[in-house]
């Protein structure tokens, strides 16, 4: 039975799954090495609580109820009562194999150990761990408080039981599962992030502005954001890394990242998180950057 659920990183998806899990009266304890990202995650969590209270989602009682059950700390053995830890660090399988080398001596033998990863073998992640029969992917969607998806990935090793205990949470969390497979990027990025690709291709050949592409998708397909849009909202970097994961796992060379993508990121021009990206924001009003 999960009561008390352990993250790890306080960036923009950790604090979403620390904001619904605290919601649904989870205890959380949020984990990051740098004190800084955990004060302005539980600012954040906070900002987006009075939100919810503000458009009627939820009363303050039950603000400040969830605001209570949230515990930041920069001590990994504070993740030691957990009975779930999600892992939601950068995409990088290197840093991710040397977090559950810290995490997994700290955790209850009995407890389960998640990743929030978009794109990484499971089954591989698993293997750096002391416990890949209590491991899998719970993938959440971003922004996790407004996001109805959540897919669920078993890795080889993953056990019915663990599976069940993902699932019961997620439902108790009022999200909808959708069950993938363990192959690289799952099932929402292995078809979204294609197609933004071919958004840049088609920015990068020249066929349409960023405006034109975003606007025919927006009203030609009935997207709510257009694919570039939606690329700086991502962040370009991880666009690049999910397409990487995508081509060296599947081998296809339709997956091939456009070289725009790459440009852009070796500019550090990563989208809405560093001002720029197919877009300008550092004005009232995002102006496109081609």
């Amino acid at each position: 039975m999960i009561k008390t659920v352990g993250i790890i990183g306080a960036g923009q998806m950790g604090c979403g799954i620390a904001h619904v899990s605290a919601a649904a009266g989870y205890k959380v304890q949020l984990y990051d090495i740098a004190a800084d990202r955990i004060e302005a995650g539980l600012a954040t969590i906070n900002g987006n609580l009075a939100r919810q209270v503000s458009s009627g989602k939820m009363s303050d009682e039950d603000r400040k109820r969830a605001l209570s059950l949230i515990k930041g700390s920069g001590d990994i053995n504070d993740l030691a009562q957990a009975d779930l830890v999600i892992e939601a660090v950068t995409e990088d399988e290197t840093v991710k194999r040397k977090i559950y080398g810290q995490v997994c001596p700290v955790m209850r033998p009995d407890a389960i150990l998640a990743t929030n990863t978009s794109s990484l073998s499971i089954t591989r992640l698993a293997s750096a761990t002391d416990r890949p029969e209590r491991f899998m992917g719970i993938h959440f969607m971003n922004p996790v408080p407004v996001m109805k998806l959540v897919e669920l990935v078993r890795g080889i090793a993953t056990e019915e039981e663990t599976f069940k205990a993902a699932k019961e949470f997620v439902a108790h969390l009022d999200k909808t599962v959708t069950v993938a497979e363990d192959f690289p990027a799952f099932i929402v990025n292995r078809i979204l992030l294609p197609m933004i690709n071919e958004a840049i291709y088609t920015l990068y050949e020249g066929v349409g502005t960023v405006d034109a592409i975003d606007t025919a998708m927006k009203l030609g397909a009935n997207h709510p954001m257009g694919p570039l849009q939606l690329a700086d909202f991502i962040g370009l970097d991880t666009c690049l890394s999910i397409m990487q994961v995508l081509h060296d796992g599947l081998a296809d060379s339709k997956y091939r990242p456009c070289p725009l993508l790459v440009k852009y990121v070796e500019a550090g021009w990563l989208g809405r998180k560093s001002g720029r990206g197919f877009y300008d924001y550092r004005g009232e009003v995002p102006v496109p950057t081609r």
